[in-house]
């Protein structure tokens, strides 16, 4: 008996057998997969729009007195030894003057009467446009007002705040389905095997005392865990893409969607995804086999 085509004909043989399990094992495995992969898809996508709302924020810190060019270094040394940061800025207050007329164009005459003492001088801080950075901007924001000279920190807080929270809750989320998917998948794997062998617990024990190899004995077991990860994975990416393009097109008007550009996984992704499943299910597979299958 040549040994691939007895591996496919017995493991079809399996699948038969026990197909009600096999058919519960597979809603599972895609439930899991959906789960997990829905909540990472939405992570995935604030962490786009952390990087796009990070190319706009910047921390500005109002002074009661310029800083003379001879200690800027310094404050710009202790600002960058507390976080990455794309620039520093120091504005004077003629700056803030020009920038202040600049921006009432026609109506710049009602500076006429005023002098640039009234403005504050400031530095413009520009934090590196990453998740982690977004998040402690809160902690930045307390360390640049300790700066010498600080009078006050200026930022988006409501907004960078909120959105910290919301995210550091997906990524809690993310790492609890993620442990959904582990759990559910080895057991629900395991547990379908274990039926099959004491299904065939008895010729088992015969092709062994005959001679058999454990790649014959073993071999389609295994195959019967791949084939669940496989197609289990499968079905629950292929739902949550159905469910990507559906929420797209039903929410294609202006609004969030628009303004920020939402995409599935891009092939990497999903490779990853996709043999991830198929190898906790060959996990699951081989744990059965060896606890329940002394051979």
């Amino acid at each position: 008996m040549h040994f691939i085509p007895y591996i496919l004909t017995q493991t079809g043989r399996n699948l038969r057998q026990t197909w009600g399990t096999q058919i519960m094992t597979l809603l599972t495995v895609s439930l899991s997969v959906l789960i997990f992969a829905f909540f990472f898809l939405v992570y995935s996508n604030f962490l786009k729009i952390g990087a796009k709302l990070g190319d706009e924020l910047r921390l500005i810190v109002f002074l009661h007195e310029e800083i003379i060019p001879e200690l800027q270094p310094e404050i710009e040394r202790k600002i960058r030894d507390f976080s990455e940061v794309e620039k520093i800025v120091f504005i004077s207050r003629q700056e803030a003057f020009a920038r202040l007329s600049k921006q009432l164009g026609r109506d710049r005459d009602i500076l006429a009467d005023l002098g640039s003492d009234f403005l504050p001088p400031s530095i413009e801080v520009y934090p590196d446009k990453s998740l982690n950075n977004l998040v402690r901007i809160k902690q930045f924001s307390d360390y640049l007002a300790t700066l010498p000279g600080a009078d006050k920190v200026q930022y988006g807080h409501d907004w960078v705040e909120r959105f910290g929270y919301v995210t550091n809750l997906l990524r809690l989320i993310v790492v609890l389905s993620g442990g959904l998917l582990i759990m559910t998948t080895v057991f629900m794997v395991s547990y379908t095997i274990r039926l099959t062998v004491v299904a065939r617990r008895d010729e088992l024990q015969l092709f062994r005392m005959l001679g058999a190899t454990k790649s014959y004995i073993q071999g389609p077991l295994l195959l019967e865990g791949l084939l669940q990860g496989l197609l289990g994975s499968s079905i629950g990416l292929a739902s949550l893409f159905a469910l990507f393009l559906w929420i797209k097109d039903r929410f294609s008007g202006p609004g969030l969607l628009k303004l920020f550009d939402f995409s599935f996984f891009p092939p990497v992704t999903t490779g990853i995804i996709l043999v991830a499943s198929i190898l906790l299910c060959a996990g699951g597979s081989l744990f059965s086999i060896r606890k329940f299958l002394r051979v």
